[in-house]
Protein backbone atom coordinates (compact mmCIF):
# COMPACT_ATOMS: atom_id res chain seq x y z
CA UNK A 1 0.00 0.00 0.00
CA UNK A 2 2.86 2.39 0.83
CA UNK A 3 4.47 1.78 -2.56
CA UNK A 4 1.20 2.67 -4.29
CA UNK A 5 0.91 5.97 -2.43
CA UNK A 6 4.55 6.79 -3.16
CA UNK A 7 3.97 5.93 -6.81
CA UNK A 8 0.89 8.21 -6.93
CA UNK A 9 2.70 11.14 -5.27
CA UNK A 10 5.74 10.74 -7.51
CA UNK A 11 3.68 10.57 -10.73
CA UNK A 12 1.52 13.55 -9.72
CA UNK A 13 4.57 15.66 -8.82
CA UNK A 14 6.42 14.94 -12.06
CA UNK A 15 3.29 15.40 -14.18
CA UNK A 16 2.48 18.69 -12.44
CA UNK A 17 6.01 19.95 -13.08
CA UNK A 18 5.65 19.15 -16.79
CA UNK A 19 2.23 20.85 -16.84
CA UNK A 20 3.80 24.04 -15.46
CA UNK A 21 6.54 23.78 -18.03
CA UNK A 22 3.91 23.24 -20.74
CA UNK A 23 1.98 26.32 -19.62
CA UNK A 24 5.11 28.45 -19.89
CA UNK A 25 5.95 27.01 -23.33
CA UNK A 26 2.33 27.50 -24.46
CA UNK A 27 2.34 31.15 -23.41
CA UNK A 28 5.68 31.82 -25.04
CA UNK A 29 4.96 30.06 -28.34
CA UNK A 30 1.34 31.25 -28.48
CA UNK A 31 2.32 34.89 -28.39
CA UNK A 32 4.99 34.43 -31.04
CA UNK A 33 2.96 32.20 -33.38
CA UNK A 34 -0.59 33.57 -32.96
CA UNK A 35 -0.08 37.03 -31.53
CA UNK A 36 -1.43 38.55 -28.33
CA UNK A 37 -4.94 39.10 -29.75
CA UNK A 38 -5.59 35.50 -30.86
CA UNK A 39 -8.43 35.06 -28.38
CA UNK A 40 -9.97 31.55 -28.38
CA UNK A 41 -7.25 30.21 -30.65
CA UNK A 42 -4.66 31.17 -28.05
CA UNK A 43 -6.61 29.31 -25.33
CA UNK A 44 -6.96 26.16 -27.46
CA UNK A 45 -3.29 26.27 -28.35
CA UNK A 46 -2.22 26.66 -24.72
CA UNK A 47 -4.51 23.86 -23.54
CA UNK A 48 -3.14 21.57 -26.26
CA UNK A 49 0.46 22.28 -25.29
CA UNK A 50 -0.33 21.76 -21.59
CA UNK A 51 -2.04 18.42 -22.32
CA UNK A 52 0.89 17.32 -24.48
CA UNK A 53 3.44 18.18 -21.79
CA UNK A 54 1.23 16.56 -19.14
CA UNK A 55 1.12 13.30 -21.13
CA UNK A 56 4.88 13.37 -21.63
CA UNK A 57 5.36 14.05 -17.91
CA UNK A 58 3.12 11.13 -16.98
CA UNK A 59 5.10 8.72 -19.19
CA UNK A 60 8.41 10.07 -17.91
CA UNK A 61 7.19 9.66 -14.31
CA UNK A 62 6.29 6.00 -14.91
CA UNK A 63 9.72 5.33 -16.39
CA UNK A 64 11.60 7.21 -13.67
CA UNK A 65 9.70 5.49 -10.85
CA UNK A 66 10.79 2.04 -12.08
CA UNK A 67 14.36 3.24 -12.31
CA UNK A 68 14.05 4.78 -8.86
CA UNK A 69 12.96 1.47 -7.30
CA UNK A 70 15.95 -0.33 -8.85
CA UNK A 71 18.25 2.45 -7.70
CA UNK A 72 16.92 2.28 -4.14
CA UNK A 73 17.55 -1.47 -4.06
CA UNK A 74 21.18 -0.85 -5.00
CA UNK A 75 21.42 1.92 -2.41
CA UNK A 76 21.02 -0.63 0.41
CA UNK A 77 24.63 -1.72 -0.11
CA UNK A 78 26.02 1.85 -0.25
CA UNK A 79 27.92 2.93 2.89
CA UNK A 80 26.36 5.61 5.07
CA UNK A 81 29.28 7.97 4.39
CA UNK A 82 28.49 7.91 0.67
CA UNK A 83 24.81 8.56 1.34
CA UNK A 84 25.60 11.52 3.60
CA UNK A 85 27.99 12.94 1.00
CA UNK A 86 25.28 12.68 -1.65
CA UNK A 87 22.70 14.44 0.57
CA UNK A 88 25.15 17.24 1.38
CA UNK A 89 25.97 17.59 -2.31
CA UNK A 90 22.29 17.85 -3.29
CA UNK A 91 21.51 20.44 -0.58
CA UNK A 92 24.58 22.53 -1.36
CA UNK A 93 24.01 22.31 -5.12
CA UNK A 94 20.35 23.35 -4.84
CA UNK A 95 21.16 26.23 -2.51
CA UNK A 96 23.86 27.61 -4.80
CA UNK A 97 21.68 27.19 -7.91
CA UNK A 98 18.66 28.96 -6.35
CA UNK A 99 20.78 31.83 -5.04
CA UNK A 100 22.54 32.24 -8.39
CA UNK A 101 19.24 32.40 -10.31
CA UNK A 102 17.50 34.98 -8.09
CA UNK A 103 17.98 37.71 -10.76
CA UNK A 104 16.00 35.58 -13.24
CA UNK A 105 12.99 35.26 -10.92
CA UNK A 106 11.19 38.32 -12.26
CA UNK A 107 11.63 37.36 -15.93
CA UNK A 108 8.97 35.46 -17.85
CA UNK A 109 11.33 32.55 -18.44
CA UNK A 110 12.69 32.64 -14.89
CA UNK A 111 10.89 29.45 -13.70
CA UNK A 112 12.40 27.11 -16.36
CA UNK A 113 15.81 28.66 -15.80
CA UNK A 114 15.61 28.03 -12.06
CA UNK A 115 14.35 24.46 -12.57
CA UNK A 116 17.19 23.67 -14.99
CA UNK A 117 19.76 25.33 -12.72
CA UNK A 118 18.46 23.38 -9.69
CA UNK A 119 18.78 20.04 -11.50
CA UNK A 120 22.24 20.89 -12.78
CA UNK A 121 23.32 22.20 -9.35
CA UNK A 122 22.13 19.03 -7.58
CA UNK A 123 24.03 16.81 -10.04
CA UNK A 124 27.23 18.85 -9.81
CA UNK A 125 26.89 19.01 -6.02
CA UNK A 126 26.71 15.22 -5.71
CA UNK A 127 29.68 14.79 -8.05
CA UNK A 128 31.76 17.27 -6.08
CA UNK A 129 30.78 15.83 -2.69
CA UNK A 130 31.58 12.27 -3.75
CA UNK A 131 34.92 13.30 -5.26
CA UNK A 132 35.88 15.23 -2.10
CA UNK A 133 34.79 12.42 0.23
CA UNK A 134 38.17 10.66 0.28
CA UNK A 135 40.01 13.94 1.00
CA UNK A 136 37.63 14.71 3.88
CA UNK A 137 38.25 11.25 5.34
CA UNK A 138 42.01 11.86 5.23
CA UNK A 139 41.61 15.24 6.97
CA UNK A 140 38.96 14.02 9.44
CA UNK A 141 39.63 10.27 10.04
CA UNK A 142 36.63 10.09 12.35
CA UNK A 143 34.32 10.38 9.32
CA UNK A 144 35.49 6.95 8.18
CA UNK A 145 33.67 5.44 11.13
CA UNK A 146 30.30 6.68 9.85
CA UNK A 147 28.18 3.78 8.80
CA UNK A 148 30.28 1.26 10.67
CA UNK A 149 27.94 -0.39 13.14
CA UNK A 150 27.27 -3.86 14.43
CA UNK A 151 25.19 -4.52 11.31
CA UNK A 152 28.13 -3.56 9.06
CA UNK A 153 30.61 -5.87 10.79
CA UNK A 154 31.13 -9.18 9.04
CA UNK A 155 29.60 -12.13 10.92
CA UNK A 156 31.77 -14.83 12.41
CA UNK A 157 32.72 -17.52 9.92
CA UNK A 158 32.60 -15.20 6.89
CA UNK A 159 34.46 -16.51 3.84
CA UNK A 160 36.02 -13.81 1.65
CA UNK A 161 36.44 -14.68 -2.06
CA UNK A 162 39.27 -13.49 -4.27
CA UNK A 163 39.06 -12.84 -8.01
CA UNK A 164 40.62 -16.12 -9.13
CA UNK A 165 38.32 -18.37 -7.12
CA UNK A 166 35.26 -16.57 -8.51
CA UNK A 167 36.44 -16.93 -12.10
CA UNK A 168 37.41 -20.56 -11.43
CA UNK A 169 33.75 -21.39 -10.80
CA UNK A 170 34.23 -24.38 -8.49
CA UNK A 171 33.22 -22.26 -5.51
CA UNK A 172 29.61 -22.39 -6.72
CA UNK A 173 29.59 -26.21 -6.70
CA UNK A 174 31.18 -26.27 -3.24
CA UNK A 175 28.64 -23.80 -1.85
CA UNK A 176 25.75 -25.66 -3.51
CA UNK A 177 26.69 -28.83 -1.64
CA UNK A 178 26.54 -26.99 1.70
CA UNK A 179 30.18 -27.55 2.70
CA UNK A 180 30.80 -23.79 3.07
CA UNK A 181 29.34 -22.56 6.36
CA UNK A 182 28.65 -18.92 7.11
CA UNK A 183 28.14 -16.03 4.69
CA UNK A 184 30.27 -15.48 1.59
CA UNK A 185 31.79 -12.01 1.23
CA UNK A 186 32.88 -10.27 -1.98
CA UNK A 187 34.70 -6.96 -1.34
CA UNK A 188 33.66 -4.09 -3.60
CA UNK A 189 37.17 -3.76 -5.10
CA UNK A 190 37.06 -7.44 -6.13
CA UNK A 191 33.72 -6.77 -7.84
CA UNK A 192 35.21 -3.73 -9.57
CA UNK A 193 38.15 -5.82 -10.80
CA UNK A 194 35.74 -8.43 -12.20
CA UNK A 195 33.81 -5.70 -14.02
CA UNK A 196 37.06 -4.28 -15.38
CA UNK A 197 38.09 -7.71 -16.65
CA UNK A 198 34.64 -8.26 -18.18
CA UNK A 199 35.01 -4.97 -20.13
CA UNK A 200 38.50 -5.84 -21.40
CA UNK A 201 39.27 -5.55 -25.10
CA UNK A 202 40.92 -9.00 -25.03
CA UNK A 203 38.44 -11.74 -25.88
CA UNK A 204 39.76 -14.39 -23.49
CA UNK A 205 40.11 -11.94 -20.61
CA UNK A 206 36.63 -10.60 -21.25
CA UNK A 207 35.13 -14.09 -21.19
CA UNK A 208 36.86 -14.82 -17.87
CA UNK A 209 35.42 -11.67 -16.34
CA UNK A 210 31.91 -12.42 -17.57
CA UNK A 211 32.20 -15.95 -16.24
CA UNK A 212 33.14 -14.57 -12.82
CA UNK A 213 30.13 -12.23 -12.78
CA UNK A 214 27.89 -15.12 -13.81
CA UNK A 215 29.25 -17.26 -10.97
CA UNK A 216 28.48 -14.45 -8.51
CA UNK A 217 24.91 -14.14 -9.80
CA UNK A 218 24.42 -17.89 -9.42
CA UNK A 219 25.83 -17.77 -5.88
CA UNK A 220 23.34 -15.05 -4.92
CA UNK A 221 20.50 -17.24 -6.16
CA UNK A 222 21.36 -20.11 -3.80
CA UNK A 223 18.63 -20.28 -1.15
CA UNK A 224 20.82 -21.17 1.82
CA UNK A 225 23.78 -18.97 0.88
CA UNK A 226 24.17 -15.39 2.09
CA UNK A 227 26.35 -13.35 -0.29
CA UNK A 228 27.59 -10.00 1.06
CA UNK A 229 29.00 -7.22 -1.15
CA UNK A 230 31.25 -5.50 1.39
CA UNK A 231 32.34 -1.88 0.96
CA UNK A 232 35.66 -1.25 2.68
CA UNK A 233 35.09 1.69 5.08
CA UNK A 234 38.86 2.32 5.33
CA UNK A 235 40.29 2.23 1.80
CA UNK A 236 44.09 2.45 1.54
CA UNK A 237 45.53 5.92 1.05
CA UNK A 238 47.97 4.74 -1.59
CA UNK A 239 47.75 2.17 -4.35
CA UNK A 240 47.77 -1.41 -3.10
CA UNK A 241 47.60 -4.64 -5.08
CA UNK A 242 44.20 -6.30 -4.99
CA UNK A 243 45.55 -9.50 -3.41
CA UNK A 244 47.36 -7.63 -0.63
CA UNK A 245 44.32 -5.43 -0.01
CA UNK A 246 42.10 -8.52 0.21
CA UNK A 247 44.34 -10.15 2.80
CA UNK A 248 44.58 -6.90 4.78
CA UNK A 249 40.79 -6.56 4.81
CA UNK A 250 40.38 -10.20 5.87
CA UNK A 251 42.85 -9.72 8.71
CA UNK A 252 41.00 -6.59 9.88
CA UNK A 253 37.54 -8.17 9.77
CA UNK A 254 38.50 -11.67 10.97
CA UNK A 255 37.27 -13.35 7.78
CA UNK A 256 38.83 -16.38 6.09
CA UNK A 257 40.08 -16.14 2.49
CA UNK A 258 38.91 -18.67 -0.09
CA UNK A 259 41.30 -18.91 -3.02
CA UNK A 260 43.05 -21.16 -5.50
CA UNK A 261 45.97 -18.76 -6.00
CA UNK A 262 49.29 -19.81 -4.50
CA UNK A 263 50.48 -16.19 -4.06
CA UNK A 264 47.33 -15.23 -2.13
CA UNK A 265 47.81 -18.36 -0.01
CA UNK A 266 51.37 -17.34 0.85
CA UNK A 267 50.47 -13.70 1.65
CA UNK A 268 47.58 -14.78 3.86
CA UNK A 269 49.74 -17.29 5.70
CA UNK A 270 52.33 -14.61 6.44
CA UNK A 271 49.62 -12.26 7.72
CA UNK A 272 48.12 -14.97 9.93
CA UNK A 273 44.86 -15.07 7.97
CA UNK A 274 43.01 -18.37 7.69
CA UNK A 275 43.05 -19.68 4.11
CA UNK A 276 40.75 -22.20 2.41
CA UNK A 277 42.55 -23.34 -0.73
CA UNK A 278 40.30 -25.12 -3.19
CA UNK A 279 43.26 -26.85 -4.83
CA UNK A 280 44.25 -28.33 -1.47
CA UNK A 281 40.64 -29.44 -1.00
CA UNK A 282 40.68 -31.14 -4.40
CA UNK A 283 43.91 -32.91 -3.45
CA UNK A 284 42.49 -34.05 -0.15
CA UNK A 285 39.44 -35.49 -1.91
CA UNK A 286 41.53 -37.80 -4.07
CA UNK A 287 41.08 -41.46 -3.11
CA UNK A 288 43.67 -42.99 -0.80
CA UNK A 289 45.45 -46.16 -1.90
CA UNK A 290 47.40 -48.39 0.45
CA UNK A 291 50.23 -50.76 -0.50
CA UNK A 292 48.78 -54.12 -1.53
CA UNK A 293 45.58 -52.74 -3.14
CA UNK A 294 44.75 -53.58 -6.74
CA UNK A 295 43.69 -50.90 -9.22
CA UNK A 296 43.07 -50.68 -12.96
CA UNK A 297 45.31 -48.35 -14.96
CA UNK A 298 46.07 -47.82 -18.64
CA UNK A 299 49.76 -47.47 -19.48
CA UNK A 300 50.08 -44.49 -21.83
CA UNK A 301 53.83 -43.97 -22.05
CA UNK A 302 57.23 -45.23 -20.92
CA UNK A 303 58.69 -43.93 -17.66
CA UNK A 304 62.02 -42.24 -17.03
CA UNK A 305 63.65 -45.37 -15.67
CA UNK A 306 64.20 -48.45 -17.86
CA UNK A 307 61.26 -50.84 -17.88
CA UNK A 308 58.79 -48.42 -16.27
CA UNK A 309 55.39 -47.59 -17.69
CA UNK A 310 53.30 -44.56 -16.69
CA UNK A 311 49.53 -44.21 -16.43
CA UNK A 312 47.05 -41.86 -14.76
CA UNK A 313 43.92 -42.38 -12.72
CA UNK A 314 40.72 -40.43 -13.37
CA UNK A 315 41.63 -37.81 -10.74
CA UNK A 316 45.04 -37.20 -12.34
CA UNK A 317 47.13 -39.29 -9.93
CA UNK A 318 50.28 -40.61 -11.64
CA UNK A 319 50.90 -44.36 -11.46
CA UNK A 320 54.39 -45.67 -12.20
CA UNK A 321 54.23 -49.38 -13.13
CA UNK A 322 57.41 -51.43 -12.94
CA UNK A 323 58.29 -53.72 -15.89
CA UNK A 324 55.47 -52.32 -18.03
CA UNK A 325 57.30 -50.27 -20.67
CA UNK A 326 56.38 -52.86 -23.34
CA UNK A 327 52.67 -52.69 -22.36
CA UNK A 328 51.99 -49.12 -23.52
CA UNK A 329 48.35 -48.85 -24.59
CA UNK A 330 47.20 -51.79 -22.44
CA UNK A 331 44.87 -51.60 -19.43
CA UNK A 332 46.33 -53.58 -16.53
CA UNK A 333 45.49 -54.71 -13.04
CA UNK A 334 48.36 -53.47 -10.88
CA UNK A 335 49.15 -53.81 -7.20
CA UNK A 336 50.23 -50.67 -5.33
CA UNK A 337 53.65 -51.12 -3.76
CA UNK A 338 54.28 -47.63 -2.35
CA UNK A 339 52.81 -44.11 -2.22
CA UNK A 340 54.90 -40.96 -2.63
CA UNK A 341 53.53 -37.54 -1.58
CA UNK A 342 54.83 -34.65 -3.73
CA UNK A 343 54.04 -30.94 -4.05
CA UNK A 344 51.97 -31.74 -7.14
CA UNK A 345 50.03 -34.50 -5.38
CA UNK A 346 50.38 -38.22 -4.77
CA UNK A 347 52.37 -40.60 -6.96
CA UNK A 348 51.76 -44.35 -6.86
CA UNK A 349 54.30 -47.09 -7.62
CA UNK A 350 52.87 -50.44 -8.64
CA UNK A 351 53.64 -53.85 -10.11
CA UNK A 352 51.75 -55.70 -12.83
CA UNK A 353 49.24 -58.25 -11.59
CA UNK A 354 47.72 -59.06 -14.97
CA UNK A 355 45.66 -57.63 -17.81
CA UNK A 356 42.28 -56.07 -17.03
CA UNK A 357 39.19 -58.01 -18.16
CA UNK A 358 38.36 -55.68 -21.03
CA UNK A 359 41.98 -55.70 -22.18
CA UNK A 360 42.13 -59.45 -21.99
CA UNK A 361 38.97 -59.76 -24.07
CA UNK A 362 40.44 -57.40 -26.65
CA UNK A 363 43.57 -59.54 -26.91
Amino acid sequence: MLIRWLWLLFVVAITFMFVLLGRWVGDLLGVRLLGEDAGADMTYFQVGVILLFGLVGFLVALFLFRKLIVWLQHMEAVPLLDKLAAVVGVVAGLAIALLATVPFQALEYGLPVRIFASILGAILGVIFAMSAKEQLVYVFPGLAQLGISGAMDLPLGTKMLDTNIIIDGRIYDICATGFIEGPVCVPNFILQELRHIADSAEGLKRERGRRGLDVLNRLKQLKDMDVIIYHDPNPPREHMEVDARLVTLAARTGAAVVTNDYSVNRIASLEGVRVLNVNELAGAMRPTFLPGEDINVTVIKEGKEPGQGVGYLDDGTMVVVEKASHLVGHTLIVMVTSVLQTNAGKMLFAEVEGPAEEDAEGD
